[in-house]
């Protein structure tokens, strides 16, 4: 496989906002970080964005994700390894990421709201465009999973 083409040499300044948006979202949005590691694979499954799979797995790792619930995500509901919090990020996570399918149902929003004060929400809502932007642009321009390395970004 080879990219098609590098955006961050094509585009400098849209890859920037789009980092922009992943750096408000890393370091203020008082998010735990391994939530928006989870989010970050969730949508990427869903996606079958392959580079970002592999990026935000070996992120997660890197910040002490455990290999279990890494290699349960896809099947999240089906297991006890999640907190509510986070089972409720991650049905944010397929609802916005699917959107088409069914827009997001009222009861997951809701569960939105008793799980994450209204900021918080607004912020989970942007890690997950954010990581869903990223998709589509490593999809659209093929870029390569494997040599991607925590602290190398």
């Amino acid at each position: 496989m080879q990219a098609r083409l590098d955006a961050q040499k094509v585009s400098p300044a849209a890859y920037q906002a789009l980092l922009g948006m992943g750096m408000f979202v890393r370091k203020q949005s008082k998010l735990e970080p391994a939530l928006i590691e989870l989010v970050k694979i969730r949508a990427s499954q869903i996606n079958g964005c392959a580079f970002c799979i592999d990026m935000h797995t070996k992120d997660a790792r890197a910040e002490g994700e455990s290999e279990q619930r890494i290699y349960a995500l896809s099947a999240w509901e089906e297991t006890p390894f999640f907190t509510d919090r986070e089972r409720t990020a991650l049905a944010l996570t397929e609802a916005i990421t699917l959107v088409r399918e069914g827009h997001v149902p009222d009861e997951v929003y809701e569960k939105g709201r008793k799980s994450f004060s209204e900021e918080e929400l607004v912020n989970l809502t942007l890690a997950i465009i954010t990581i869903n932007g990223w998709n589509r642009l490593a999809i659209t321009f093929r870029y390569v999973p494997g040599e991607y390395q925590p602290g190398k970004k």
